[in-house]
Order: structure tokens, then sequence, then C-alpha cells
């Protein structure tokens, strides 16, 4: 046994040997003769940013030449570069004629371009070096890729807007769809090509998913404390019976809660305790409902977490919790104090037909009915929103981005309250929103790739001719009213890379001011119509599951035209701030 481990060892240290000698044979070997060419370059698009997965071609006296060593094509990297060296027979260069040209699926071809090739020197066998360099510039081009991303999106709104098919499956069947699409007739014809799987996946915006998985784990663990009833019971306790306070405390105290927690979730908590007062006053709930949802978007509007647009936004564009809070609290703040006025006036009949009896019984009934049930906890979740706050308020200083303060305050939370962490996944977390924003992004990113976004920047440039006043007023009214119609979601998504186009390209604009008119728009411009944010979505449903109903109608008609008044203070504020 001994005999035959000493015999391997001999074999395998003669291999080394001989394998040692063959790399260094190798490395000693002069480089083949002939003329050595390196030709580099960056493609770019018209705004000069860099195009990956761009094939380019070398050709010498018109025929296509293979990079030394290399069977595949040039394809440019993620910033758009390109490098690559041939060997040509002694004598080729300089006089020969060498050109390069490049093709993208959904780009016009360059076809090819005479490139100037210099003589850089010698190397060490005698071999003459030359380089050659050779920028490019790739304008969009309408293929079948392109009508097909606009329509797949066009039927992604109007099926989440008609409310067709659950919004979940509508998204994620788009984003399939237009992956399917490219690995088969793409394959076939690059003109059906929209956008690869790894860039599909790339698009996910994993920033926002876990931002709203964290609150979703930390209101999660709160709902368990009583605390969002208590906060219902002691509105109506301070009104003590007077149903025009009671409605003004109710839309501040849901205004606030939506700024630092999502406003579905808000709505969600809300929504039974002001059912019962409602009740327990006799009076339609949905004369509370509607300004309390109207509030909760209002107030979202103010804070990076506040609403699924902003929090979109502030991960797209990296503005920090504190830039958000600086530009939009105060404008927030005007536009709930004049529609919480309009809604006072509004339901002024509703509100003076309740029938307020025996306050003290039913505020003493209200008090045992929505206790604080476990007060550590409500300490430990406070002290820890409050630390999550914090860190939302300085992750622009430490460079964090949003979800790492959102999960690890609640993973924190989550450890100490000892709650069950499987359960919270399967109770808490609500998946098919999460999985409706990874297929929107992915459906998005397709439209991105074929060009139709920056066609629709284009016209958005082209009617603003430029001016950032005229941006600033096209991008708040587009928005709000699209997002009065279509989910905000949805909308802002699209909307994303067209600003950031329009920053680039309107003086001025690098201000910040186009993303505030997007998010005011969008935040505000969903409280139009029912469909137009997804709490007012969930309010009316749930509103309707306890049997008060509202048609489209009449909640347009409640809220349509406070709207209108919100995004016109917007208006103004923003031609004044900017």
């Amino acid at each position: 046994m001994r005999k035959r481990l000493v015999f391997s060892l001999n074999i395998l240290i003669c291999l080394s040997i001989v394998g040692g000698l063959a790399v260094s044979a190798a490395l000693a070997a002069p480089a083949p003769a002939g003329d050595h060419l390196a030709v580099s370059g960056l493609v770019t698009n018209p705004m000069g940013k860099g195009l990956k997965e761009v094939e380019v071609e070398v050709l010498v006296n018109g025929r296509h030449v293979k990079p030394a060593g290399k069977e595949a094509e040039i394809v440019t990297g993620k910033p758009g570069g390109y490098v690559a060296d041939f060997i040509l027979p002694p004598g080729t260069l300089p006089a020969s004629k060498v050109e390069v040209q490049a093709a993208k699926p959904s780009w016009k071809p360059i076809p090819a371009t005479p490139v100037k090739v210099v003589e850089s020197g010698v190397d060490a066998q005698g071999n003459k070096l030359f380089q050659a360099v050779q920028n490019l510039t790739l304008n969009r081009t309408t293929t079948a890729g392109f009508w097909i991303a606009a329509l797949v999106l066009l039927l992604v709104y109007v099926v989440i807007s008609l409310e067709l098919m659950h919004r979940t499956l509508v998204s994620f069947l788009g984003a399939a769809l237009i992956i399917f699409i490219t690995y088969t007739l793409g394959h076939w014809d690059k003109s059906f090509y929209i956008i690869s799987f790894d860039d599909a996946m790339g698009a996910i915006d994993l920033n926002v998913i876990f931002l709203l998985m964290g609150m979703m784990l930390f209101v999660g663990v709160m709902k368990k404390t009583g605390m969002f009833q208590f906060l219902a019971y002691k509105a109506y306790a301070w009104a003590r019976g007077n149903v025009f306070v009671l409605s003004l405390i109710l839309q501040v105290i849901t205004a606030v809660v939506s700024a630092f927690l999502d406003n579905v979730t808000t709505m969600l908590l809300v929504l039974p305790v002001t059912i019962e007062i409602a009740v327990t006053l006799k009076i339609n709930p949905l004369v509370l409902l509607i300004p309390e949802v109207f509030a909760s978007n209002v107030g979202g509007t103010a804070t990076l977490i506040g609403d699924p647009p902003n929090i979109l936004i502030g991960s797209y564009a990296g503005l920090t919790f504190g830039q958000f809070v600086k530009n939009l609290s105060l404008v927030c703040i005007v536009c709930l104090g004049v529609s919480s006025v309009f809604y006072l006036w509004w339901h002024k009949k509703d509100y003076l037909k309740a029938e307020v009896k025996d306050i003290p019984r039913t505020i003493a009934y209200l008090r045992e009915e929505y206790q604080i049930t476990n007060k550590k906890l409500m300490i430990q979740s406070l002290l820890l929103l409050g630390f999550t706050i914090l860190l939302f308020a300085m992750h622009g200083f430490l460079h964090m981005p949003v979800s790492v303060a959102a999960l690890i305050g609640s993973l924190i939370l989550l450890a100490i309250s000892r709650e069950d962490i499987v359960e919270m996944l399967e109770h808490e977390v609500e998946w098919p929103t999460l999985i409706f924003f990874i297929g929107l992004f992915m459906v998005i990113a397709g439209a991105e790739e074929t060009g139709l976004i920056q066609m629709i920047a284009n016209w958005v440039k082209d009617v603003s001719r430029g001016n950032l006043t005229a941006a600033i007023i096209i991008v708040l009214w587009v928005s709000a009213i699209a997002s009065a119609f279509i989910d905000n979601i949805p909308f802002t998504a699209t909307m994303l890379p067209i600003i950031l186009f329009l920053n680039q390209t309107i003086p001025g604009a690098e201000s910040g001011a186009l993303w505030w008119s997007l998010a005011l728009g969008a935040c505000l411009g969903g409280n139009g119509t029912m469909i137009g944010a997804s709490a007012n979505v969930v309010t009316v449903g749930l509103a309707e599951k306890a049997g008060y109903h509202i048609s489209f109608l009449s909640y347009m008609r409640a809220c349509w035209w406070p709207m209108m008044i919100t995004v016109t203070i917007a208006m103004v504020y923003l031609l004044i701030a900017f």
C-alpha cells in the first residue's frame, strides 16, 4: 500500500513539473506574427448613456474579422464600452480600410463606419502594434418588439383599471409574456426581441420590495397591541359627541399615521372602528370613511414611506426621507387643512343627522371595547418605530437604502416580541402586492428597453419646449388626471424613466422639481376616483363587505373637486418654490 502511495505521488510530481514547463513555455513563446490591432470605444444613446449588449463587428477591407483567441462576437458591457484585439497578416496595416459596425434590437444599426488606425509601436518580437478608437451613437427604431411591449403595457393598465383580473396576475402574466416572446419569436427574428431574463430580473427594485415587506411586518406586530383602535376611541372621546370635531380628528389622525405607515394599512386598521362609531351615531360610515381615505392619501404624500408612489420615486431617484419631508410636508399640511374644511361642509347635512345620545355611556363602552391589549409590546413597537424613522431620516447621510432601515427595525421587533415569524410571513406580508410590483417592474422595463418610455418622454419635452415651468405643470396635471383613473402605482412606475430623461434635458430640472411634481400629481390625483389609489379600493371594498355600497360616480362626486383643489394648491406651491 505504501509503495503504491509513493508511486502515485511521484506520478503527480512528474505531471506537475511537465505542466509547469508547458505553461512556462507558453508564457515565454513569442506572440503570433502579424500586425496587432486593438480596437476600442464606447456605444451610447443620444443622451450619452452607455448601452450594454450591443453587438460590434470589425471589418478589414470589407471582410468581418474575429478577435484574437475568441469565438464569440464583440459585445459591449454594462457601461457601454467595448475592446478587442486582432492579429492580421503582416503588412495588412496601415494601408487596409478598417471599419466598425454595431447593432442591437430596438435600435437602428450603425452601418460600416471607417475608423482611423494609428501605429503605436513594435512589440519584442518585431510585430507592429496599431490602435483604433471609435465611439458610436445608436438611435431608437420602432420594431415588432416595440409594439408588443406597448400593447402588453396598455393591456395591463386596462385590465387593472377595469378590475377584469387580479392586478397581481395581470402584471406577472404581462412580464412572463414579454420574456416568453423574447426567447421564442425573438430567437428567430431580432425585431421581436424585447428584454432578456437577466435584464428583467435586474429591473426589479428590491429596495422597494424589502421596504414594503419590512413595514408590513412592523404593522403586523403593532396591530396586536390594539393601539390603532385605541386612537379611534380617543378621537371620539376628544370630540365629546361633536361629529364635526370627530370627523376632523379622525382625518388628522389618519393623515399623521399614514405618513409613517403606508396608507393602505392605515385604512385597514382605522376602518372597522370608524364603522362602529358611525353605527353608534346612526350615520352612514362612508361620510367618515371617504374624508379619512382622502386624508390618508394626502398625509402619505408627505414622506418617503407614506404612499407607494413615493417609495418608487425615492428608490429610483435616490431621494432621501428628509428631502421628501422638506419639500412636501408643508404643501401637504395646507392640502389637508383645505380638504378637511371641504368635507366638513360637504357632509354637513349628514353630520347634523347624527344621533348623539348618552355620550358618557358611549365613551365608556368604547373604552372597554378598544383598550391597549399589550402595553409592553406597544412600548417596544413605538421605540423601534422611532428608531426606524430616525434611520429613514439619516439614510441619505449613511448612504444606506431605506429597505435596510425597515428590515432591521421590523426584524428586531419580531425577535424581541417573540412573534411567530412564519405566521407573520403568512398572514401579515401582502405577498400579492409584492409580486404585483415585481411583475410591474419587468413590464415597465420591457417598455423602456424597446423605446416606448423614451418616446413618451420626448413628447413631454417637445410639448413643454424645454421650459421647466411648462414641464412642471404638464407632469403634475398629467400625473393627477391619469392617476385618478388608473392605479397610481403602475402609472408612477412608468413615469420614472421619463422624469429621469427630462431631468437630463430640461435646464433647471436638476433641482428635482419634476420628481416632486410626479409625487404630488400621482398621490393627490389618486384621490379623484375609487380606483385611483390602493387605499381607495381597499376602503370601498371593505365598506361594501360591511353592507355600505357606494357607486363609482358617487365616490367621484365626493372626491373629484377636493382633488382638483389640492392639485391646484400643489401647482402654485411648485411654481413658487422652484
